[in-house]
């Protein structure tokens, strides 16, 4: 059961209620993750929301990139909201089961590119202090530019965002276990 409080969606008002509803036109509905963040903090909400679409929409990472990022620091996090999510979110982008189950891990053996990716990402999260350079001169010879590092760190920042707070929240799953999917 959740921690948070979190309105009726179909009640919901000004900011939120926009929200809401482009959430619900774009997915078909309203994720308990997303109606509880909006509940509490519709600027929240629309940052994150805002942050997510301009990479998914005009960002130089593929969808593949993106989840990829997603699953692999939602592992480490133990989020199991967004493994759920994420892992639906993959199999939409193209991977296999055994491909989210490798990522998950921390890394990708098939495609050494977004191997780096992963492996860059989950350093971001698993080191404190100044980020060796050997770190960012393998994601640059697995092929990336700054511009794809720099929006790697906000997809990061971005999924780290929704791994906290369903870990403090402890949201309702409302997506298939990834476990299960």
């Amino acid at each position: 059961m959740t921690r948070m409080s979190t309105i009726d969606v179909a009640s919901a008002t000004g900011l939120t209620a926009e929200l809401f509803t482009s959430i619900k036109r774009g997915l078909g509905k309203v994720p308990n993750a997303y109606a509880t963040i909006g509940s509490q903090s519709p600027i929240a909400l629309q940052s994150l929301l805002t942050v997510n679409a301009a990479l998914k929409s005009s960002g130089a990472l593929s969808a593949k990139e993106l989840e990829a990022i997603n699953l692999a620091i939602s592992e480490n996090s133990g989020c199991d909201y967004c493994l759920a999510a994420h892992t639906l979110a993959g199999k939409m982008a193209g991977y296999t089961a055994e491909q989210m189950r490798e990522l998950r891990a921390g890394g990708l053996s098939a495609d050494a590119k977004i191997d780096a990716l992963v492996k860059f990402a989950l350093t971001l999260v698993r080191t404190s202090g100044t980020v060796p350079q050997i770190t960012l001169d393998s994601v640059r010879q697995a092929g990336y530019s700054d511009v794809q590092v720099t929006e790697a760190i906000f997809a990061v920042t971005a999924i780290l965002t929704t791994n906290i707070f369903n870990r403090v929240n402890d949201t309702t799953l409302d997506f298939p276990p990834a476990s299960q999917s």
